[in-house]
């Protein structure tokens, strides 16, 4: 299933309606360059979930633990940015099993935790390029002005495995349909 978010107040509505249907043991894969909106969806998502928050990127501390405050599944906000490998992660002895997992920059780092999970791919205009860019690039500082701009984004949301069989997100329908 593929969107297109105008800005950023929509991003968060998108994680908010997610995080409404995340249940525990669900897992979400953010994919996108830096200033896509990963932390955005998920400040979202955390809302939807009822989680304590704020959520705000666990880039130093790699990943932040938020309680629900309604009794229902906690919010791990992983950024794996600075991992080198799955092992890593499995260092961090991350609750997959009673949680609702979100991982920016997990894509290739997760392949044997789960066997489904919701990938989000994130993709926003670079200026003056003109192209989009989804492949988790770090931009050169000429672009940094940019990453402020509130500029349409397109979000596909790809889900693997049986969780998301039967459901809009479910790669298979996609490839069919």
């Amino acid at each position: 299933m593929r969107r297109t978010i105008p800005d950023t107040e929509a991003m968060e509505a998108l994680g908010h309606e997610l995080g409404r249907a995340f249940r525990a043991g669900d897992l979400v894969v953010l994919t996108g360059p830096l200033g896509a909106g990963k932390t955005t969806l998920t400040r979202g998502i955390g809302e939807g979930l009822g989680v304590r928050g704020p959520v705000q990127s666990p880039t130093f501390v790699l990943a932040r633990t938020h309680p629900s405050l309604v009794g229902g599944a906690p919010l791990v906000h992983v950024d794996a940015y600075r991992l080198g490998s799955a092992a890593e992660l499995e260092d961090l002895d991350l609750d997959f099993a009673h949680s609702v997992v979100v991982v920016e920059w997990g894509a290739g780092l997760l392949d044997d935790v789960s066997e489904s999970w919701l990938e989000v791919v994130i993709a926003r205009r670079r200026g003056h390029e003109g192209g989009a860019d989804a492949d988790g690039s770090e931009p050169s500082d000429d672009h940094d002005a940019e990453l402020d701009e509130d500029e349409p984004r397109t979000v596909e949301l790809l889900g693997h495995g049986p969780r998301w069989a039967g459901t809009p997100f479910a790669v298979q329908a996609r490839l069919e349909g």
